[in-house]
């Protein structure tokens, strides 16, 4: 017999024993930076994300990424950020509550996941959804990377509880330190 993880929700306070997605506030880019320049050069909801440096404007929106479980019958969700370019993001933006709206963008994934080693930022295409759901990442499947292989090819549930299990440990020690994590479960 399986055991239960059981987590108490960040978002609505609840005890919950299926399994949460692992989410991220905002992308790591902008949670990087000192409150003072965020409040200066960004600007966080939660859907959309932009930081103006001197140079450069960053564009990201908020989507989601599943990671199949192979021996299990629940998958591992992931709430994560993607940079897109500024035509794409504006086109987003324009069709956020349009419920017919579905089409692709290409992004580049934007947070440091614990359990995968990002050096460089993943190539990703971004489906949009219907009736308003968050986007769906799928990582290009030729891009060497152990997150694209494990997109691939699945993940154990050892491997997925041990996932889970990290990040809500690390959101309660956050949370004891610092009030609000720049990370928490969905």
């Amino acid at each position: 017999m399986g055991r239960t993880i059981k987590y108490t929700c960040s978002s609505c306070g609840k005890p919950h024993e299926e399994w949460p997605a692992l989410s991220f506030d905002s992308p790591t880019s902008y949670a990087v930076l000192p409150e003072k320049i965020k409040q200066n050069i960004g600007e966080l909801s939660s859907d959309f994300c932009i930081v103006q440096h001197s140079e450069q404007t960053d564009r990201f929106i908020r989507a989601t990424l599943t990671i199949k479980v192979v021996d299990h019958c629940e998958d591992l969700a992931y709430g994560l950020w993607v940079s897109l370019s500024e035509k794409s993001f504006q086109d987003y933006a324009d069709n956020f509550h349009n419920p017919n709206h579905e089409t692709t963008y290409f992004g580049w994934l934007s947070n440091d996941i614990p359990e995968y080693d990002v050096i460089e930022s993943i190539p990703t295409t971004v489906f949009t959804r219907p009736d308003n759901h968050r986007p769906e990442i799928i990582p290009h499947k030729d891009f060497d990377h152990p997150l694209v292989y494990d997109y691939y090819n699945g993940i154990t549930k050892i491997d997925a509880e041990k996932r889970i299990n990290e990040m809500v440990k690390a959101i309660y020690e956050r949370d004891k330190v610092k009030p609000k994590p720049w990370w928490k479960l969905w």
